[in-house]
């Protein structure tokens, strides 16, 4: 392994964020890593909300969540990157639960439905991810907070068919970045419609 490989100030690496912006349409990854066009999403409601609510959660008492889920440690909103995986993010909280393995959890400002949303599955199984390469620990689940209405908490499994995804899908995303091509969009056009690259896309 090269020397830049081990050293999260020079190794390239991606955000949860990115990725899944990605997965909605692989032209975000062209156009913010290859023509460096940035998104200015700080205007957006739900970005607003959001940054709010993991503000408030901080001051909050949410023992009995992990008391849920078993928890015996945690740390809050946690900075963590790992060039092996060329992944970066902050987490929520990282959790020490009883059976030696670690967790992430995350909140959400949304209504909870009865299936995981894909978008938040796929988040938590990055910040697994993260938390199992930095801490050398087992991750085995990741959990979700939905805390629109009240606190309501959904379970994800990690395993390892999820994780082996993920990483193919990151190294499309850097074959994109390495060889400049502009890869095809999104083939739902009601998409386009709530993308800031609409104006812009050929």
């Amino acid at each position: 392994m090269n020397e830049w490989e081990t050293d999260t100030e020079r190794t390239p690496m991606l955000t949860p964020s990115e990725i899944l912006e990605h997965i909605y349409c692989p032209r975000f990854s062209w156009f913010m890593h290859v023509q460096n066009i940035p998104q200015h999403e700080e205007k957006r409601f739900k970005v607003l909300k959001g940054r709010e609510i993991h503000r408030r959660r901080t001051t909050e008492n949410r023992n009995y969540l992990r008391q849920k889920i078993g928890a015996i440690g945690r740390e809050i909103n946690v900075y963590l990157a790992s060039p092996k995986l060329h992944l970066r993010g902050i987490v929520d909280e990282v959790i020490w639960l009883k059976n030696n393995t670690m967790a992430p959890l995350d909140y959400k400002y949304t209504e909870a439905q009865n299936k995981t949303f894909k978008t938040h599955e796929t988040q938590i199984i990055l910040y697994g991810m993260l938390i199992e390469e930095v801490y050398q620990k087992p991750v085995e689940s990741g959990y979700i907070a939905y805390i629109r209405n009240g606190s309501q908490l959904q379970e994800v499994k990690i395993t390892k068919n999820k994780k082996e995804n993920l990483i193919s899908l990151i190294q499309e995303i850097f074959q994109i970045i390495e060889t400049g091509k502009i890869p095809k969009g999104t083939k739902s056009r009601l998409r386009c419609e709530d993308c800031c690259y609409k104006n812009i896309c050929v």
